[in-house]
């Protein structure tokens, strides 16, 4: 067994880390890990079965929340966050779903951040889009599914069994 107080290596050179054992930098004060590394992953689900099996049923022509939401404390205000949306929208000719940092809109007022490709059949339509947001805050921020019809209802969700899903990940700024 050897007990090395520090480790350096010439620029250039690579230290390796024997397979199975953890190097801990978090021990040794503040690190930084490149830019663009994944500092850490959130994620929330809902098999909601209250509505007909659906998360959210709806005529409103404004958005309104949709029971899916995730919180995430930023590390650095130089961090982003991507966020990942997986669920499904049923019979809305023409609908628009959003993401939403507290109260703040974070698509378009009208469009949102997508469009779900509409149908007035009795079908369920997938619906998974991603953004990469810019929070400027180390404070917990929560990100909230929001919905639209343009006419008709809408149904978010799915039949009870559908995993609808928020994921958000922090990257380094």
């Amino acid at each position: 067994s050897i007990s090395v107080k520090e480790l350096s290596h010439p620029a250039g050179e690579v230290i390796k880390i024997a397979s199975g054992k953890t190097l801990d930098l978090k021990s040794q004060g503040t690190t930084t890990l490149p830019t663009g590394s994944v500092l850490q992953v959130i994620s929330a689900t809902n098999t909601n079965t209250a509505n007909g099996g659906f998360l959210l049923q709806t005529t409103s022509t404004s958005f309104v929340s949709v029971p899916l939401a995730v919180s995430i404390t930023p590390s650095s205000t130089s961090s982003k966050i991507m966020i990942l949306v997986t669920t499904a929208t049923y019979r809305a000719n023409t609908s628009y779903v959003t993401v939403y940092r507290g109260s703040t809109n974070i698509g378009g007022a009208t469009n949102g951040l997508a469009q779900p490709t509409g149908s007035s059949s009795s079908r369920h339509e997938p619906l998974s889009f991603s953004y990469l947001d810019s929070p400027n805050t180390t404070s917990s921020v929560q990100y909230t599914l929001y919905a639209r019809t343009a006419s008709g209802t809408l149904y978010v969700g799915g039949d009870g069994d559908l995993i609808n899903s928020i994921t958000v990940m922090e990257i380094q700024g």
